[in-house]
C-alpha cells in the first residue's frame, strides 16, 4: 500500500469522523443527549488528532487538541454545556472539517483562520480548570502483606501460538485479523502484538512484515485445527504452536521489575463532626443534581462497509454496459435471422435482459451514495451565511439518506453552497421585518431529497418575502440583459436569475453581489443531465427544485432518425411527439414555429444544424418533438421516431472531442453508433439570446 492510498483512506475515514461528530452535536442541540454522546463526539476528534500526527498534518493537530480538551473537560462533568459552550463546540466542528478539507486539496493548512477560536477553546478550558475544586491531598503509608497459602490450579488446556506474518503473507492479500477471527472460534483467545520493530512513516515498508502476535488459546485440544487455519498461509509465515505450560512454548519477552514497597492511599483526617442533640431532626444531605439524560433510542444496527478503487467499479459499470449492449445485438441477429417468434429463444432472451438489468441495478448501488454527508456540509454553510447577514437561521435536512451517484454529489457541493448562502442573504428578510409581517424572527432554510419517478429532487426553500419580481426584471433591464419593452411572464421573469452577471445585491459582499452564482448553479445541473426550477410566492417564500438522474452511466432515450443517421434524444427533456398539419407551421421574423394548442414554439431542423440532407424535404411531412430544456421550449424536427429504450453513455469528449449540441454516444443493437442530443446545447445553439424565452406567445 503507498503512502498517497494510506492518504486517501485517512481522509476517507476523516468523512465519517467529522459524520460521526455532526451528529453528535445535533442530538446534544437538541437536548436529549447522554454521557455516551459526548463520548462518541470526543473520540472522533481524537481520531482524527492522532491519524492526523501519524501524518505529519500539525496544524491539524493542533487544532484538534485545542478542540478535545474542551470536550474532555465536558464529558468529566468539570464543564457544562451552556449555549455559548455549544455555540463554541459547533463552530470548532465546523473549523476542524475545513481543516481537513483544506489539508486534503492542498497538503497542508494554515492555523490563521482558527487561531482566534483556539484562543476561545483555550480560555474557555483555563477558566473551566480554574472553577473546578481541588483533589483532596492523600498521604500514603505502607501496606502490610501476609503470606497466603493458595493451591496451584492445574495447567489450562490450550496452546500458545507465535504468528509471524512475512512480507509475502501481505503481497498475497491475507490480513491477520482474519486468522485471528477464525482462531477465536476454536477457544477462548488471548492475543498480545509485538509492534517494536515498526519503523516511523517515512521508512516505513508497506511490504514488510513488522508485527509479531503471540496468542493464548485456552479450551483448545486438537493442534491440527489450529494448523488448519494457517494453512493457506503456508510458508508465508513464521508459525509456532506449543501445549501450554510446555518448555519448548515460545517465551513472551521478559520485563524487569523493581522491587519496592507497596503502598496505599491514606484519605486525609478529617474531625469527626459533633453529635446532633437527640432532639434535632437529622436531614439527609441534598443530593448534587443529577443531568437530566432522555431516552436514547436503541443503537442502529452496524453497518460494515468496504472500501474499493472507484476505477475497479467503473469498469464493473462499463462491462454491464457491454452487456445490455450485447443483449440488442443478439436480439437483432434473432429478429434478421427470422427467429424473432420462436418462444423459447425469446423466453430466454428475456431472462437475459432480465438479469442484466438485475446487474446492471446492482452495480449502480455501489456507486450510489447518501446525500447525508453533503447535507451535513450544507449545515455549516447556512450558519456561516447566518453570522456574516447577522440573521437567525435554522436549518432544516430532510432526506439525508436518499442515495445518488457519486460522480453527481461530488459536483453538487457548489450549486448548493450558492442556492443556500442566497436563500440567506437574499431569501431571508431581517429580524425586524420578519416581526413586521409576524413572522418568527428566526428563519428556516429547507434543503430536502427525495427519489420521485427515476429521478433524485433535491429542493432548498425558505420562508422569506418570496421573489421581488418587479426588481428583478427592472435589474435585467438596467444591465440590458432583457429589451425595454419586454413583456415577460413569472417564470420568465424567474429564470433571469439564473443569467450570468445578473444580481439583484446593492453592495458587493463576501456572500453576493458579484453576478457569480446562480448561472454557475444552471450551467453544473444542465451539465448533469439535470434541470432547475423555481417556485416563489409574496411572503411565504421560495423553493429552488433541483432535478437529476439517478447516474451518469445509462439513459433513457428516444431513438429517431435524422436523414442517413440514427440520434438519442434523452428522455427526460421529452414532452411530447406531433405530426402537426402543414397549416401549423408559421414563418415568423424569418424563423420557422410550430403551433400547439395556441401557442407557437421555435422549430430547430436537426438534419439542416448538423448539415445532413433530411429524407422528408416538407417539414410538414416529418415528426416533430417537443422539448423542454432549461425553462425554453423547442420543437425538433425529425425524419422518423424509432424506439425507446435505455441506451449506456460513452463519453464523446475523452473519444473524440467536444461537438457543439451533442452530449455523448451510444453504441445501438446493430453496432452503430449514435449521437445523443444535448438539449440545453440545442436551445442555445438556436436561441438569439441565451436565456430564450421558454415560448413565443402570439397576440390574437
Amino acid at each position: 500500500m503507498s503512502n498517497e492510498t494510506l492518504r486517501d483512506t485517512f481522509f476517507a475515514e476523516c468523512e465519517e469522523l467529522i459524520e460521526s461528530l455532526t451528529e453528535g452535536l445535533q442530538v446534544v442541540a437538541s437536548g436529549a443527549w447522554d454521557g455516551e454522546t459526548i463520548n462518541a463526539i470526543f473520540r472522533a476528534v481524537h481520531s482524527i488528532k492522532g491519524a492526523a500526527g501519524a501524518f505529519g498534518f500539525t496544524d491539524l493537530v493542533t487544532f484538534a487538541h485545542a478542540y478535545e480538551t474542551v470536550l474532555d473537560l465536558i464529558r468529566s462533568d468539570k464543564l457544562d454545556i451552556a449555549p455559548d459552550v455549544l455555540r463554541l463546540i459547533t463552530r470548532s466542528s465546523d473549523a476542524l472539517a475545513e481543516l481537513v478539507d483544506t489539508t486534503r486539496q492542498q497538503g497542508s493548512a494554515s492555523l490563521d483562520p482558527v487561531r482566534d477560536l483556539i484562543g476561545e477553546l483555550e480560555a474557555t478550558a483555563k477558566d473551566a480548570k480554574a472553577d473546578t475544586p481541588p483533589e483532596p491531598e492523600f498521604t500514603w503509608a505502607p501496606l502490610a502483606l501476609l503470606p497466603i497459602e493458595v493451591e496451584a490450579p492445574a495447567p489450562a488446556q490450550g496452546f500458545t501460538i507465535r504468528f509471524a506474518p512475512g512480507a509475502s503473507f501481505y503481497a498475497n492479500g491475507h490480513e491477520p485479523v482474519r486468522f485471528l477471527s477464525a482462531l477465536d472460534a476454536l477457544g477462548n483467545l488471548t492475543v498480545t502484538c509485538d509492534s517494536s520493530a515498526v519503523p516511523p512513516l517515512d521508512g516505513f515498508d508497506f511490504d514488510a512484515g513488522y508485527l509479531v502476535w503471540t496468542l493464548t488459546l485456552e479450551g483448545a485440544s486438537d493442534e491440527e485445527a489450529i494448523r488448519r487455519v494457517f494453512a493457506f498461509a503456508e510458508g508465508l509465515c513464521t508459525l509456532d504452536i506449543a501445549p501450554l505450560g510446555d518448555s519448548t512454548a515460545p517465551d513472551l519477552p521478559e520485563v524487569e521489575v523493581e522491587a519496592a514497597p507497596l503502598f496505599i492511599a491514606r484519605a486525609p483526617a478529617v474531625d469527626p463532626p459533633a453529635d446532633p442533640p437527640a432532639d434535632a431532626p437529622v436531614t439527609p444531605a441534598a443530593a448534587p443534581p443529577a443531568r437530566a439524560a432522555a431516552p436514547r433510542a436503541p443503537a442502529p444496527p452496524v453497518q460494515t462497509t468496504l472500501r474499493v478503487d472507484p476505477e475497479r467499479v467503473d469498469r464493473l459499470i462499463n462491462s454491464v454496459g457491454e452487456l445490455i449492449i450485447n443483449h440488442a445485438v443478439i436480439s437483432q441477429k434473432l429478429e434478421s435471422c427470422g427467429l424473432g417468434t420462436d418462444s423459447e429463444i425469446m423466453a430466454a432472451l428475456d431472462d437475459y435482459r432480465y438479469l442484466a438489468r438485475e446487474i446492471q441495478e446492482a452495480v449502480m448501488s455501489i456507486r450510489a451514495q447518501p446525500v447525508k454527508a453533503l447535507f451535513q456540509r450544507m449545515g455549516r454553510v447556512v450558519r456561516e451565511a447566518g453570522e456574516a447577514t447577522g440573521k437567525a437561521v435554522m436549518f432544516i435536512s430532510e432526506g439525508e439518506a436518499t442515495e445518488i451517484d457519486k460522480t453527481i454529489l461530488e459536483r453538487l457541493a457548489d450549486p448548493l453552497t450558492h442556492m443556500l448562502r442566497n436563500s440567506v442573504d437574499h431569501g431571508l428578510e431581517t429580524a425586524e421585518k420578519r416581526r413586521a409581517a409576524g413572522k418568527s424572527e428566526v428563519g428556516s432554510v429547507r434543503l430536502s431529497a427525495a427519489h420521485r419517478s427515476g429521478h433524485v429532487v433535491i429542493e432548498v426553500s425558505d420562508d422569506g418575502a418570496g421573489l421581488n419580481r418587479e426588481r428583478i426584471l427592472a435589474k435585467a433591464m438596467e444591465k440590458g440583459l432583457v429589451p425595454p419593452d419586454a413583456k415577460l411572464t413569472e417564470p420568465e421573469i424567474d429564470n433571469l436569475l439564473f443569467m450570468p452577471g445578473f444580481s439583484t445585491a446593492e453592495n458587493v459582499t463576501n456572500l453576493s453581489g458579484r453576478g457569480v452564482g446562480m448561472d454557475v448553479v444552471k450551467t453544473t445541473i444542465t451539465s448533469l443531465g439535470g434541470k432547475v426550477g423555481i417556485t416563489s410566492l409574496a411572503g411565504e417564500g421560495s423553493t429552488f427544485t433541483i432535478s437529476l438522474p439517478l447516474t451518469l452511466a445509462v439513459l433513457d432515450g428516444m431513438i429517431i432518425g435524422v436523414g442517413a443517421e440514427t440520434m438519442v434524444l434523452p428522455l427526460s427533456s421529452v414532452v411530447e411527439t406531433v405530426r402537426p398539419q402543414r397549416r401549423d407551421i408559421h414563418e415568423i421574423a424569418g424563423e420557422l414555429v410550430l403551433s400547439v394548442r395556441g401557442t407557437y414554439v421555435p422549430i430547430v431542423d436537426l438534419a439542416l444544424l448538423f448539415g445532413m440532407r433530411s429524407a422528408k424535404g416538407q417539414s410538414a411531412e416529418r415528426s416533430y418533438v417537443l422539448l423542454d430544456a432549461g425553462g425554453a421550449s423547442i420543437a425538433v424536427a425529425v425524419d422518423a421516431i424509432q424506439d425507446q429504450r435505455q441506451v449506456v453513455i460513452k463519453s464523446l469528449e475523452g473519444n473524440y472531442g467536444t461537438v457543439p449540441g451533442i452530449a455523448a454516444a451510444t453504441i445501438l443493437g446493430d453496432g452503430k453508433i449514435a449521437l445523443i442530443i444535448d438539449s440545453e446545447a440545442l436551445v442555445e445553439l438556436v436561441s438569439p439570446r441565451r436565456n430564450a424565452r421558454p415560448l413565443i406567445e402570439l397576440e390574437a
